[in-house]
């Protein structure tokens, strides 16, 4: 069976059908066939609440509805990042892999059956529009969020260019929920942006992990080497709001900084699961200095390229803790047409042999940027340690962090701080002498 890595997210019937047709064969004697038979009692009470529900509800239910709702319940059960796509949401998933889609430019999660905004896409509708991390949605157009899946509100926001959708909020900080009318483009998500500080410092923005994104990196790295020529003097890689995507992107980003060591390691129940990733020879930059900035918002592949920078002490790590989401979904496609289980199969582990599963990135230099009145309160994420589910760390676990950006350059402490560090105006507390970590105020 093929599965596609990603960093972000059989039926039950068939695994119903397939204990209940070889019962005999579990009655034997050992741990194994009495586990089996345990198992074997809980699907026959599924198979048995299923049909009371089939004859006896108030109004006859569809069958495939129940099948479909009792999926998603067993894996959104299992942890926030597990879910069912049926075979609508499974093509749209891969066309935005690829960064073009229609809709409003928004990357969400659950908490606790509320759908809450991890980060708005840079440069889209709801980025325009003043959506925040953390602004959690209450109603789509008419329709009440509570009881809808992650995948149902993902779907009623997506639709044709040039038609609204209304968002119902609730900001922490307002007495009332706010009201926001968004129109739909088609979303052409640019993950790589960059632009020169001054002549001499390339700034690169990877805003999520694509299929464009390799590509975007190369072609940012070789233009500003072009423009700056001689004078250049390092980079500044801005993972800030970044909420991840493909793992084998957040991997060959990582390889792009490295000549060579470890990126990042995958540890499963299954041995497949298990594997290690290694830089190979050809630093793109040539050595140059690289510093990236990280904040609360930074989740996933954000955090594997954060931690091979930091464990290889190729770069030095500005700004507040990760997001921590350490682990992995693999798409497992089920019966012919039927969708695919989003399932999390691994945790994943920086080269040093940490799991930032619940715990984040911890930045080598803490900045903590200096907010607006009118948005403090708001800028902190809730972290993966405050998703209800979640997997849980190996010792102790943190909440979220800032994940406020400013809206102008010259206002990004974090920023300023990186350029000043790359230009030689101020000495470089963690740079290459990582895990030491520093404060500059």
């Amino acid at each position: 069976m093929r599965k596609t890595l990603l960093i972000l997210v059989g039926t039950v019937t068939g695994l119903a059908v397939s204990f209940i047709t070889t019962q005999p064969q579990l009655l034997s004697n050992g741990p194994r066939a009495q586990a089996a038979a345990a198992s074997y009692h809980q699907l026959s009470l599924f198979k048995e609440v299923f049909e009371r529900v089939r004859d006896n509800y108030v109004e006859k239910p569809d069958d495939a509805k129940l099948i479909k709702f009792a999926i998603n319940g067993v894996l959104t059960g299992l942890d926030p990042h597990s879910s069912y796509m049926d075979p609508k949401s499974l093509r749209e998933m891969q066309v935005e892999n690829r960064g073009k889609f229609g809709g409003i430019g928004i990357e969400l999660t659950m908490e606790e059956g509320l759908i809450k905004v991890m980060s708005p896409i840079d440069g889209t509708p709801a980025a325009k529009a003043g959506i925040m991390p953390n602004d959690i949605i209450t109603q789509l157009d008419e329709t009440p969020v509570r009881g809808l899946t992650l995948d149902q509100a993902v779907e009623k926001m997506r639709g044709r260019a040039n038609t609204k959708i209304k968002l119902k909020i609730m900001r922490n900080g307002r007495d009332k929920p706010i009201e926001v009318s968004i129109t739909r483009e088609i979303i052409r998500v640019r993950p790589v942006r960059s632009r020169l500080e001054g002549d001499d410092v390339g700034f690169i923005r990877i805003s999520q992990f694509n299929e464009q994104t390799l590509d975007g990196l190369k072609k940012a790295i070789a233009d500003l080497t072009a423009r700056s020529g001689d004078k250049l003097k390092g980079f500044v890689v801005d993972l800030r709001n970044n909420p991840g995507g493909l793992l084998d992107q957040a991997i060959a980003v990582s390889d792009a900084f490295l000549e060579k060591g470890n990126v990042v390691s995958t540890r499963g129940r299954n041995a497949g699961e298990t594997q290690r990733f290694n830089a190979r020879p050809g630093d793109l930059t040539k050595g140059k200095p690289i510093i990236a900035l990280i904040n609360g918002g930074s989740a996933s592949g954000a955090e594997i390229v954060a931690g091979a920078l930091q464990d290889n002490r190729r770069g030095t790590i500005i700004g507040t803790r990760s997001f921590g989401k350490g682990s992995v979904q693999s798409i497992l496609p089920v019966g012919p047409g039927d969708g695919a289980l989003k399932l999390t199969t691994a945790r994943y582990f920086t080269p040093s042999g940490r799991s930032i599963q619940a715990k984040g990135i911890e930045p080598d230099i803490e900045i903590v940027q200096e907010v607006p009145e009118e948005v403090k309160n708001l800028t902190d994420t809730i972290g993966e340690a405050s998703l209800r589910g979640h997997l849980k760390a190996e010792g102790h676990e943190q909440t979220g962090s800032q994940a406020y950006i400013p809206p102008d350059p010259k206002d990004d402490k974090a920023l300023h701080t990186a350029l000043d560090l790359i230009r030689g105006v101020q000495k470089n507390p963690a740079y290459p002498a990582h895990p030491k970590t520093a404060v500059l105020n």
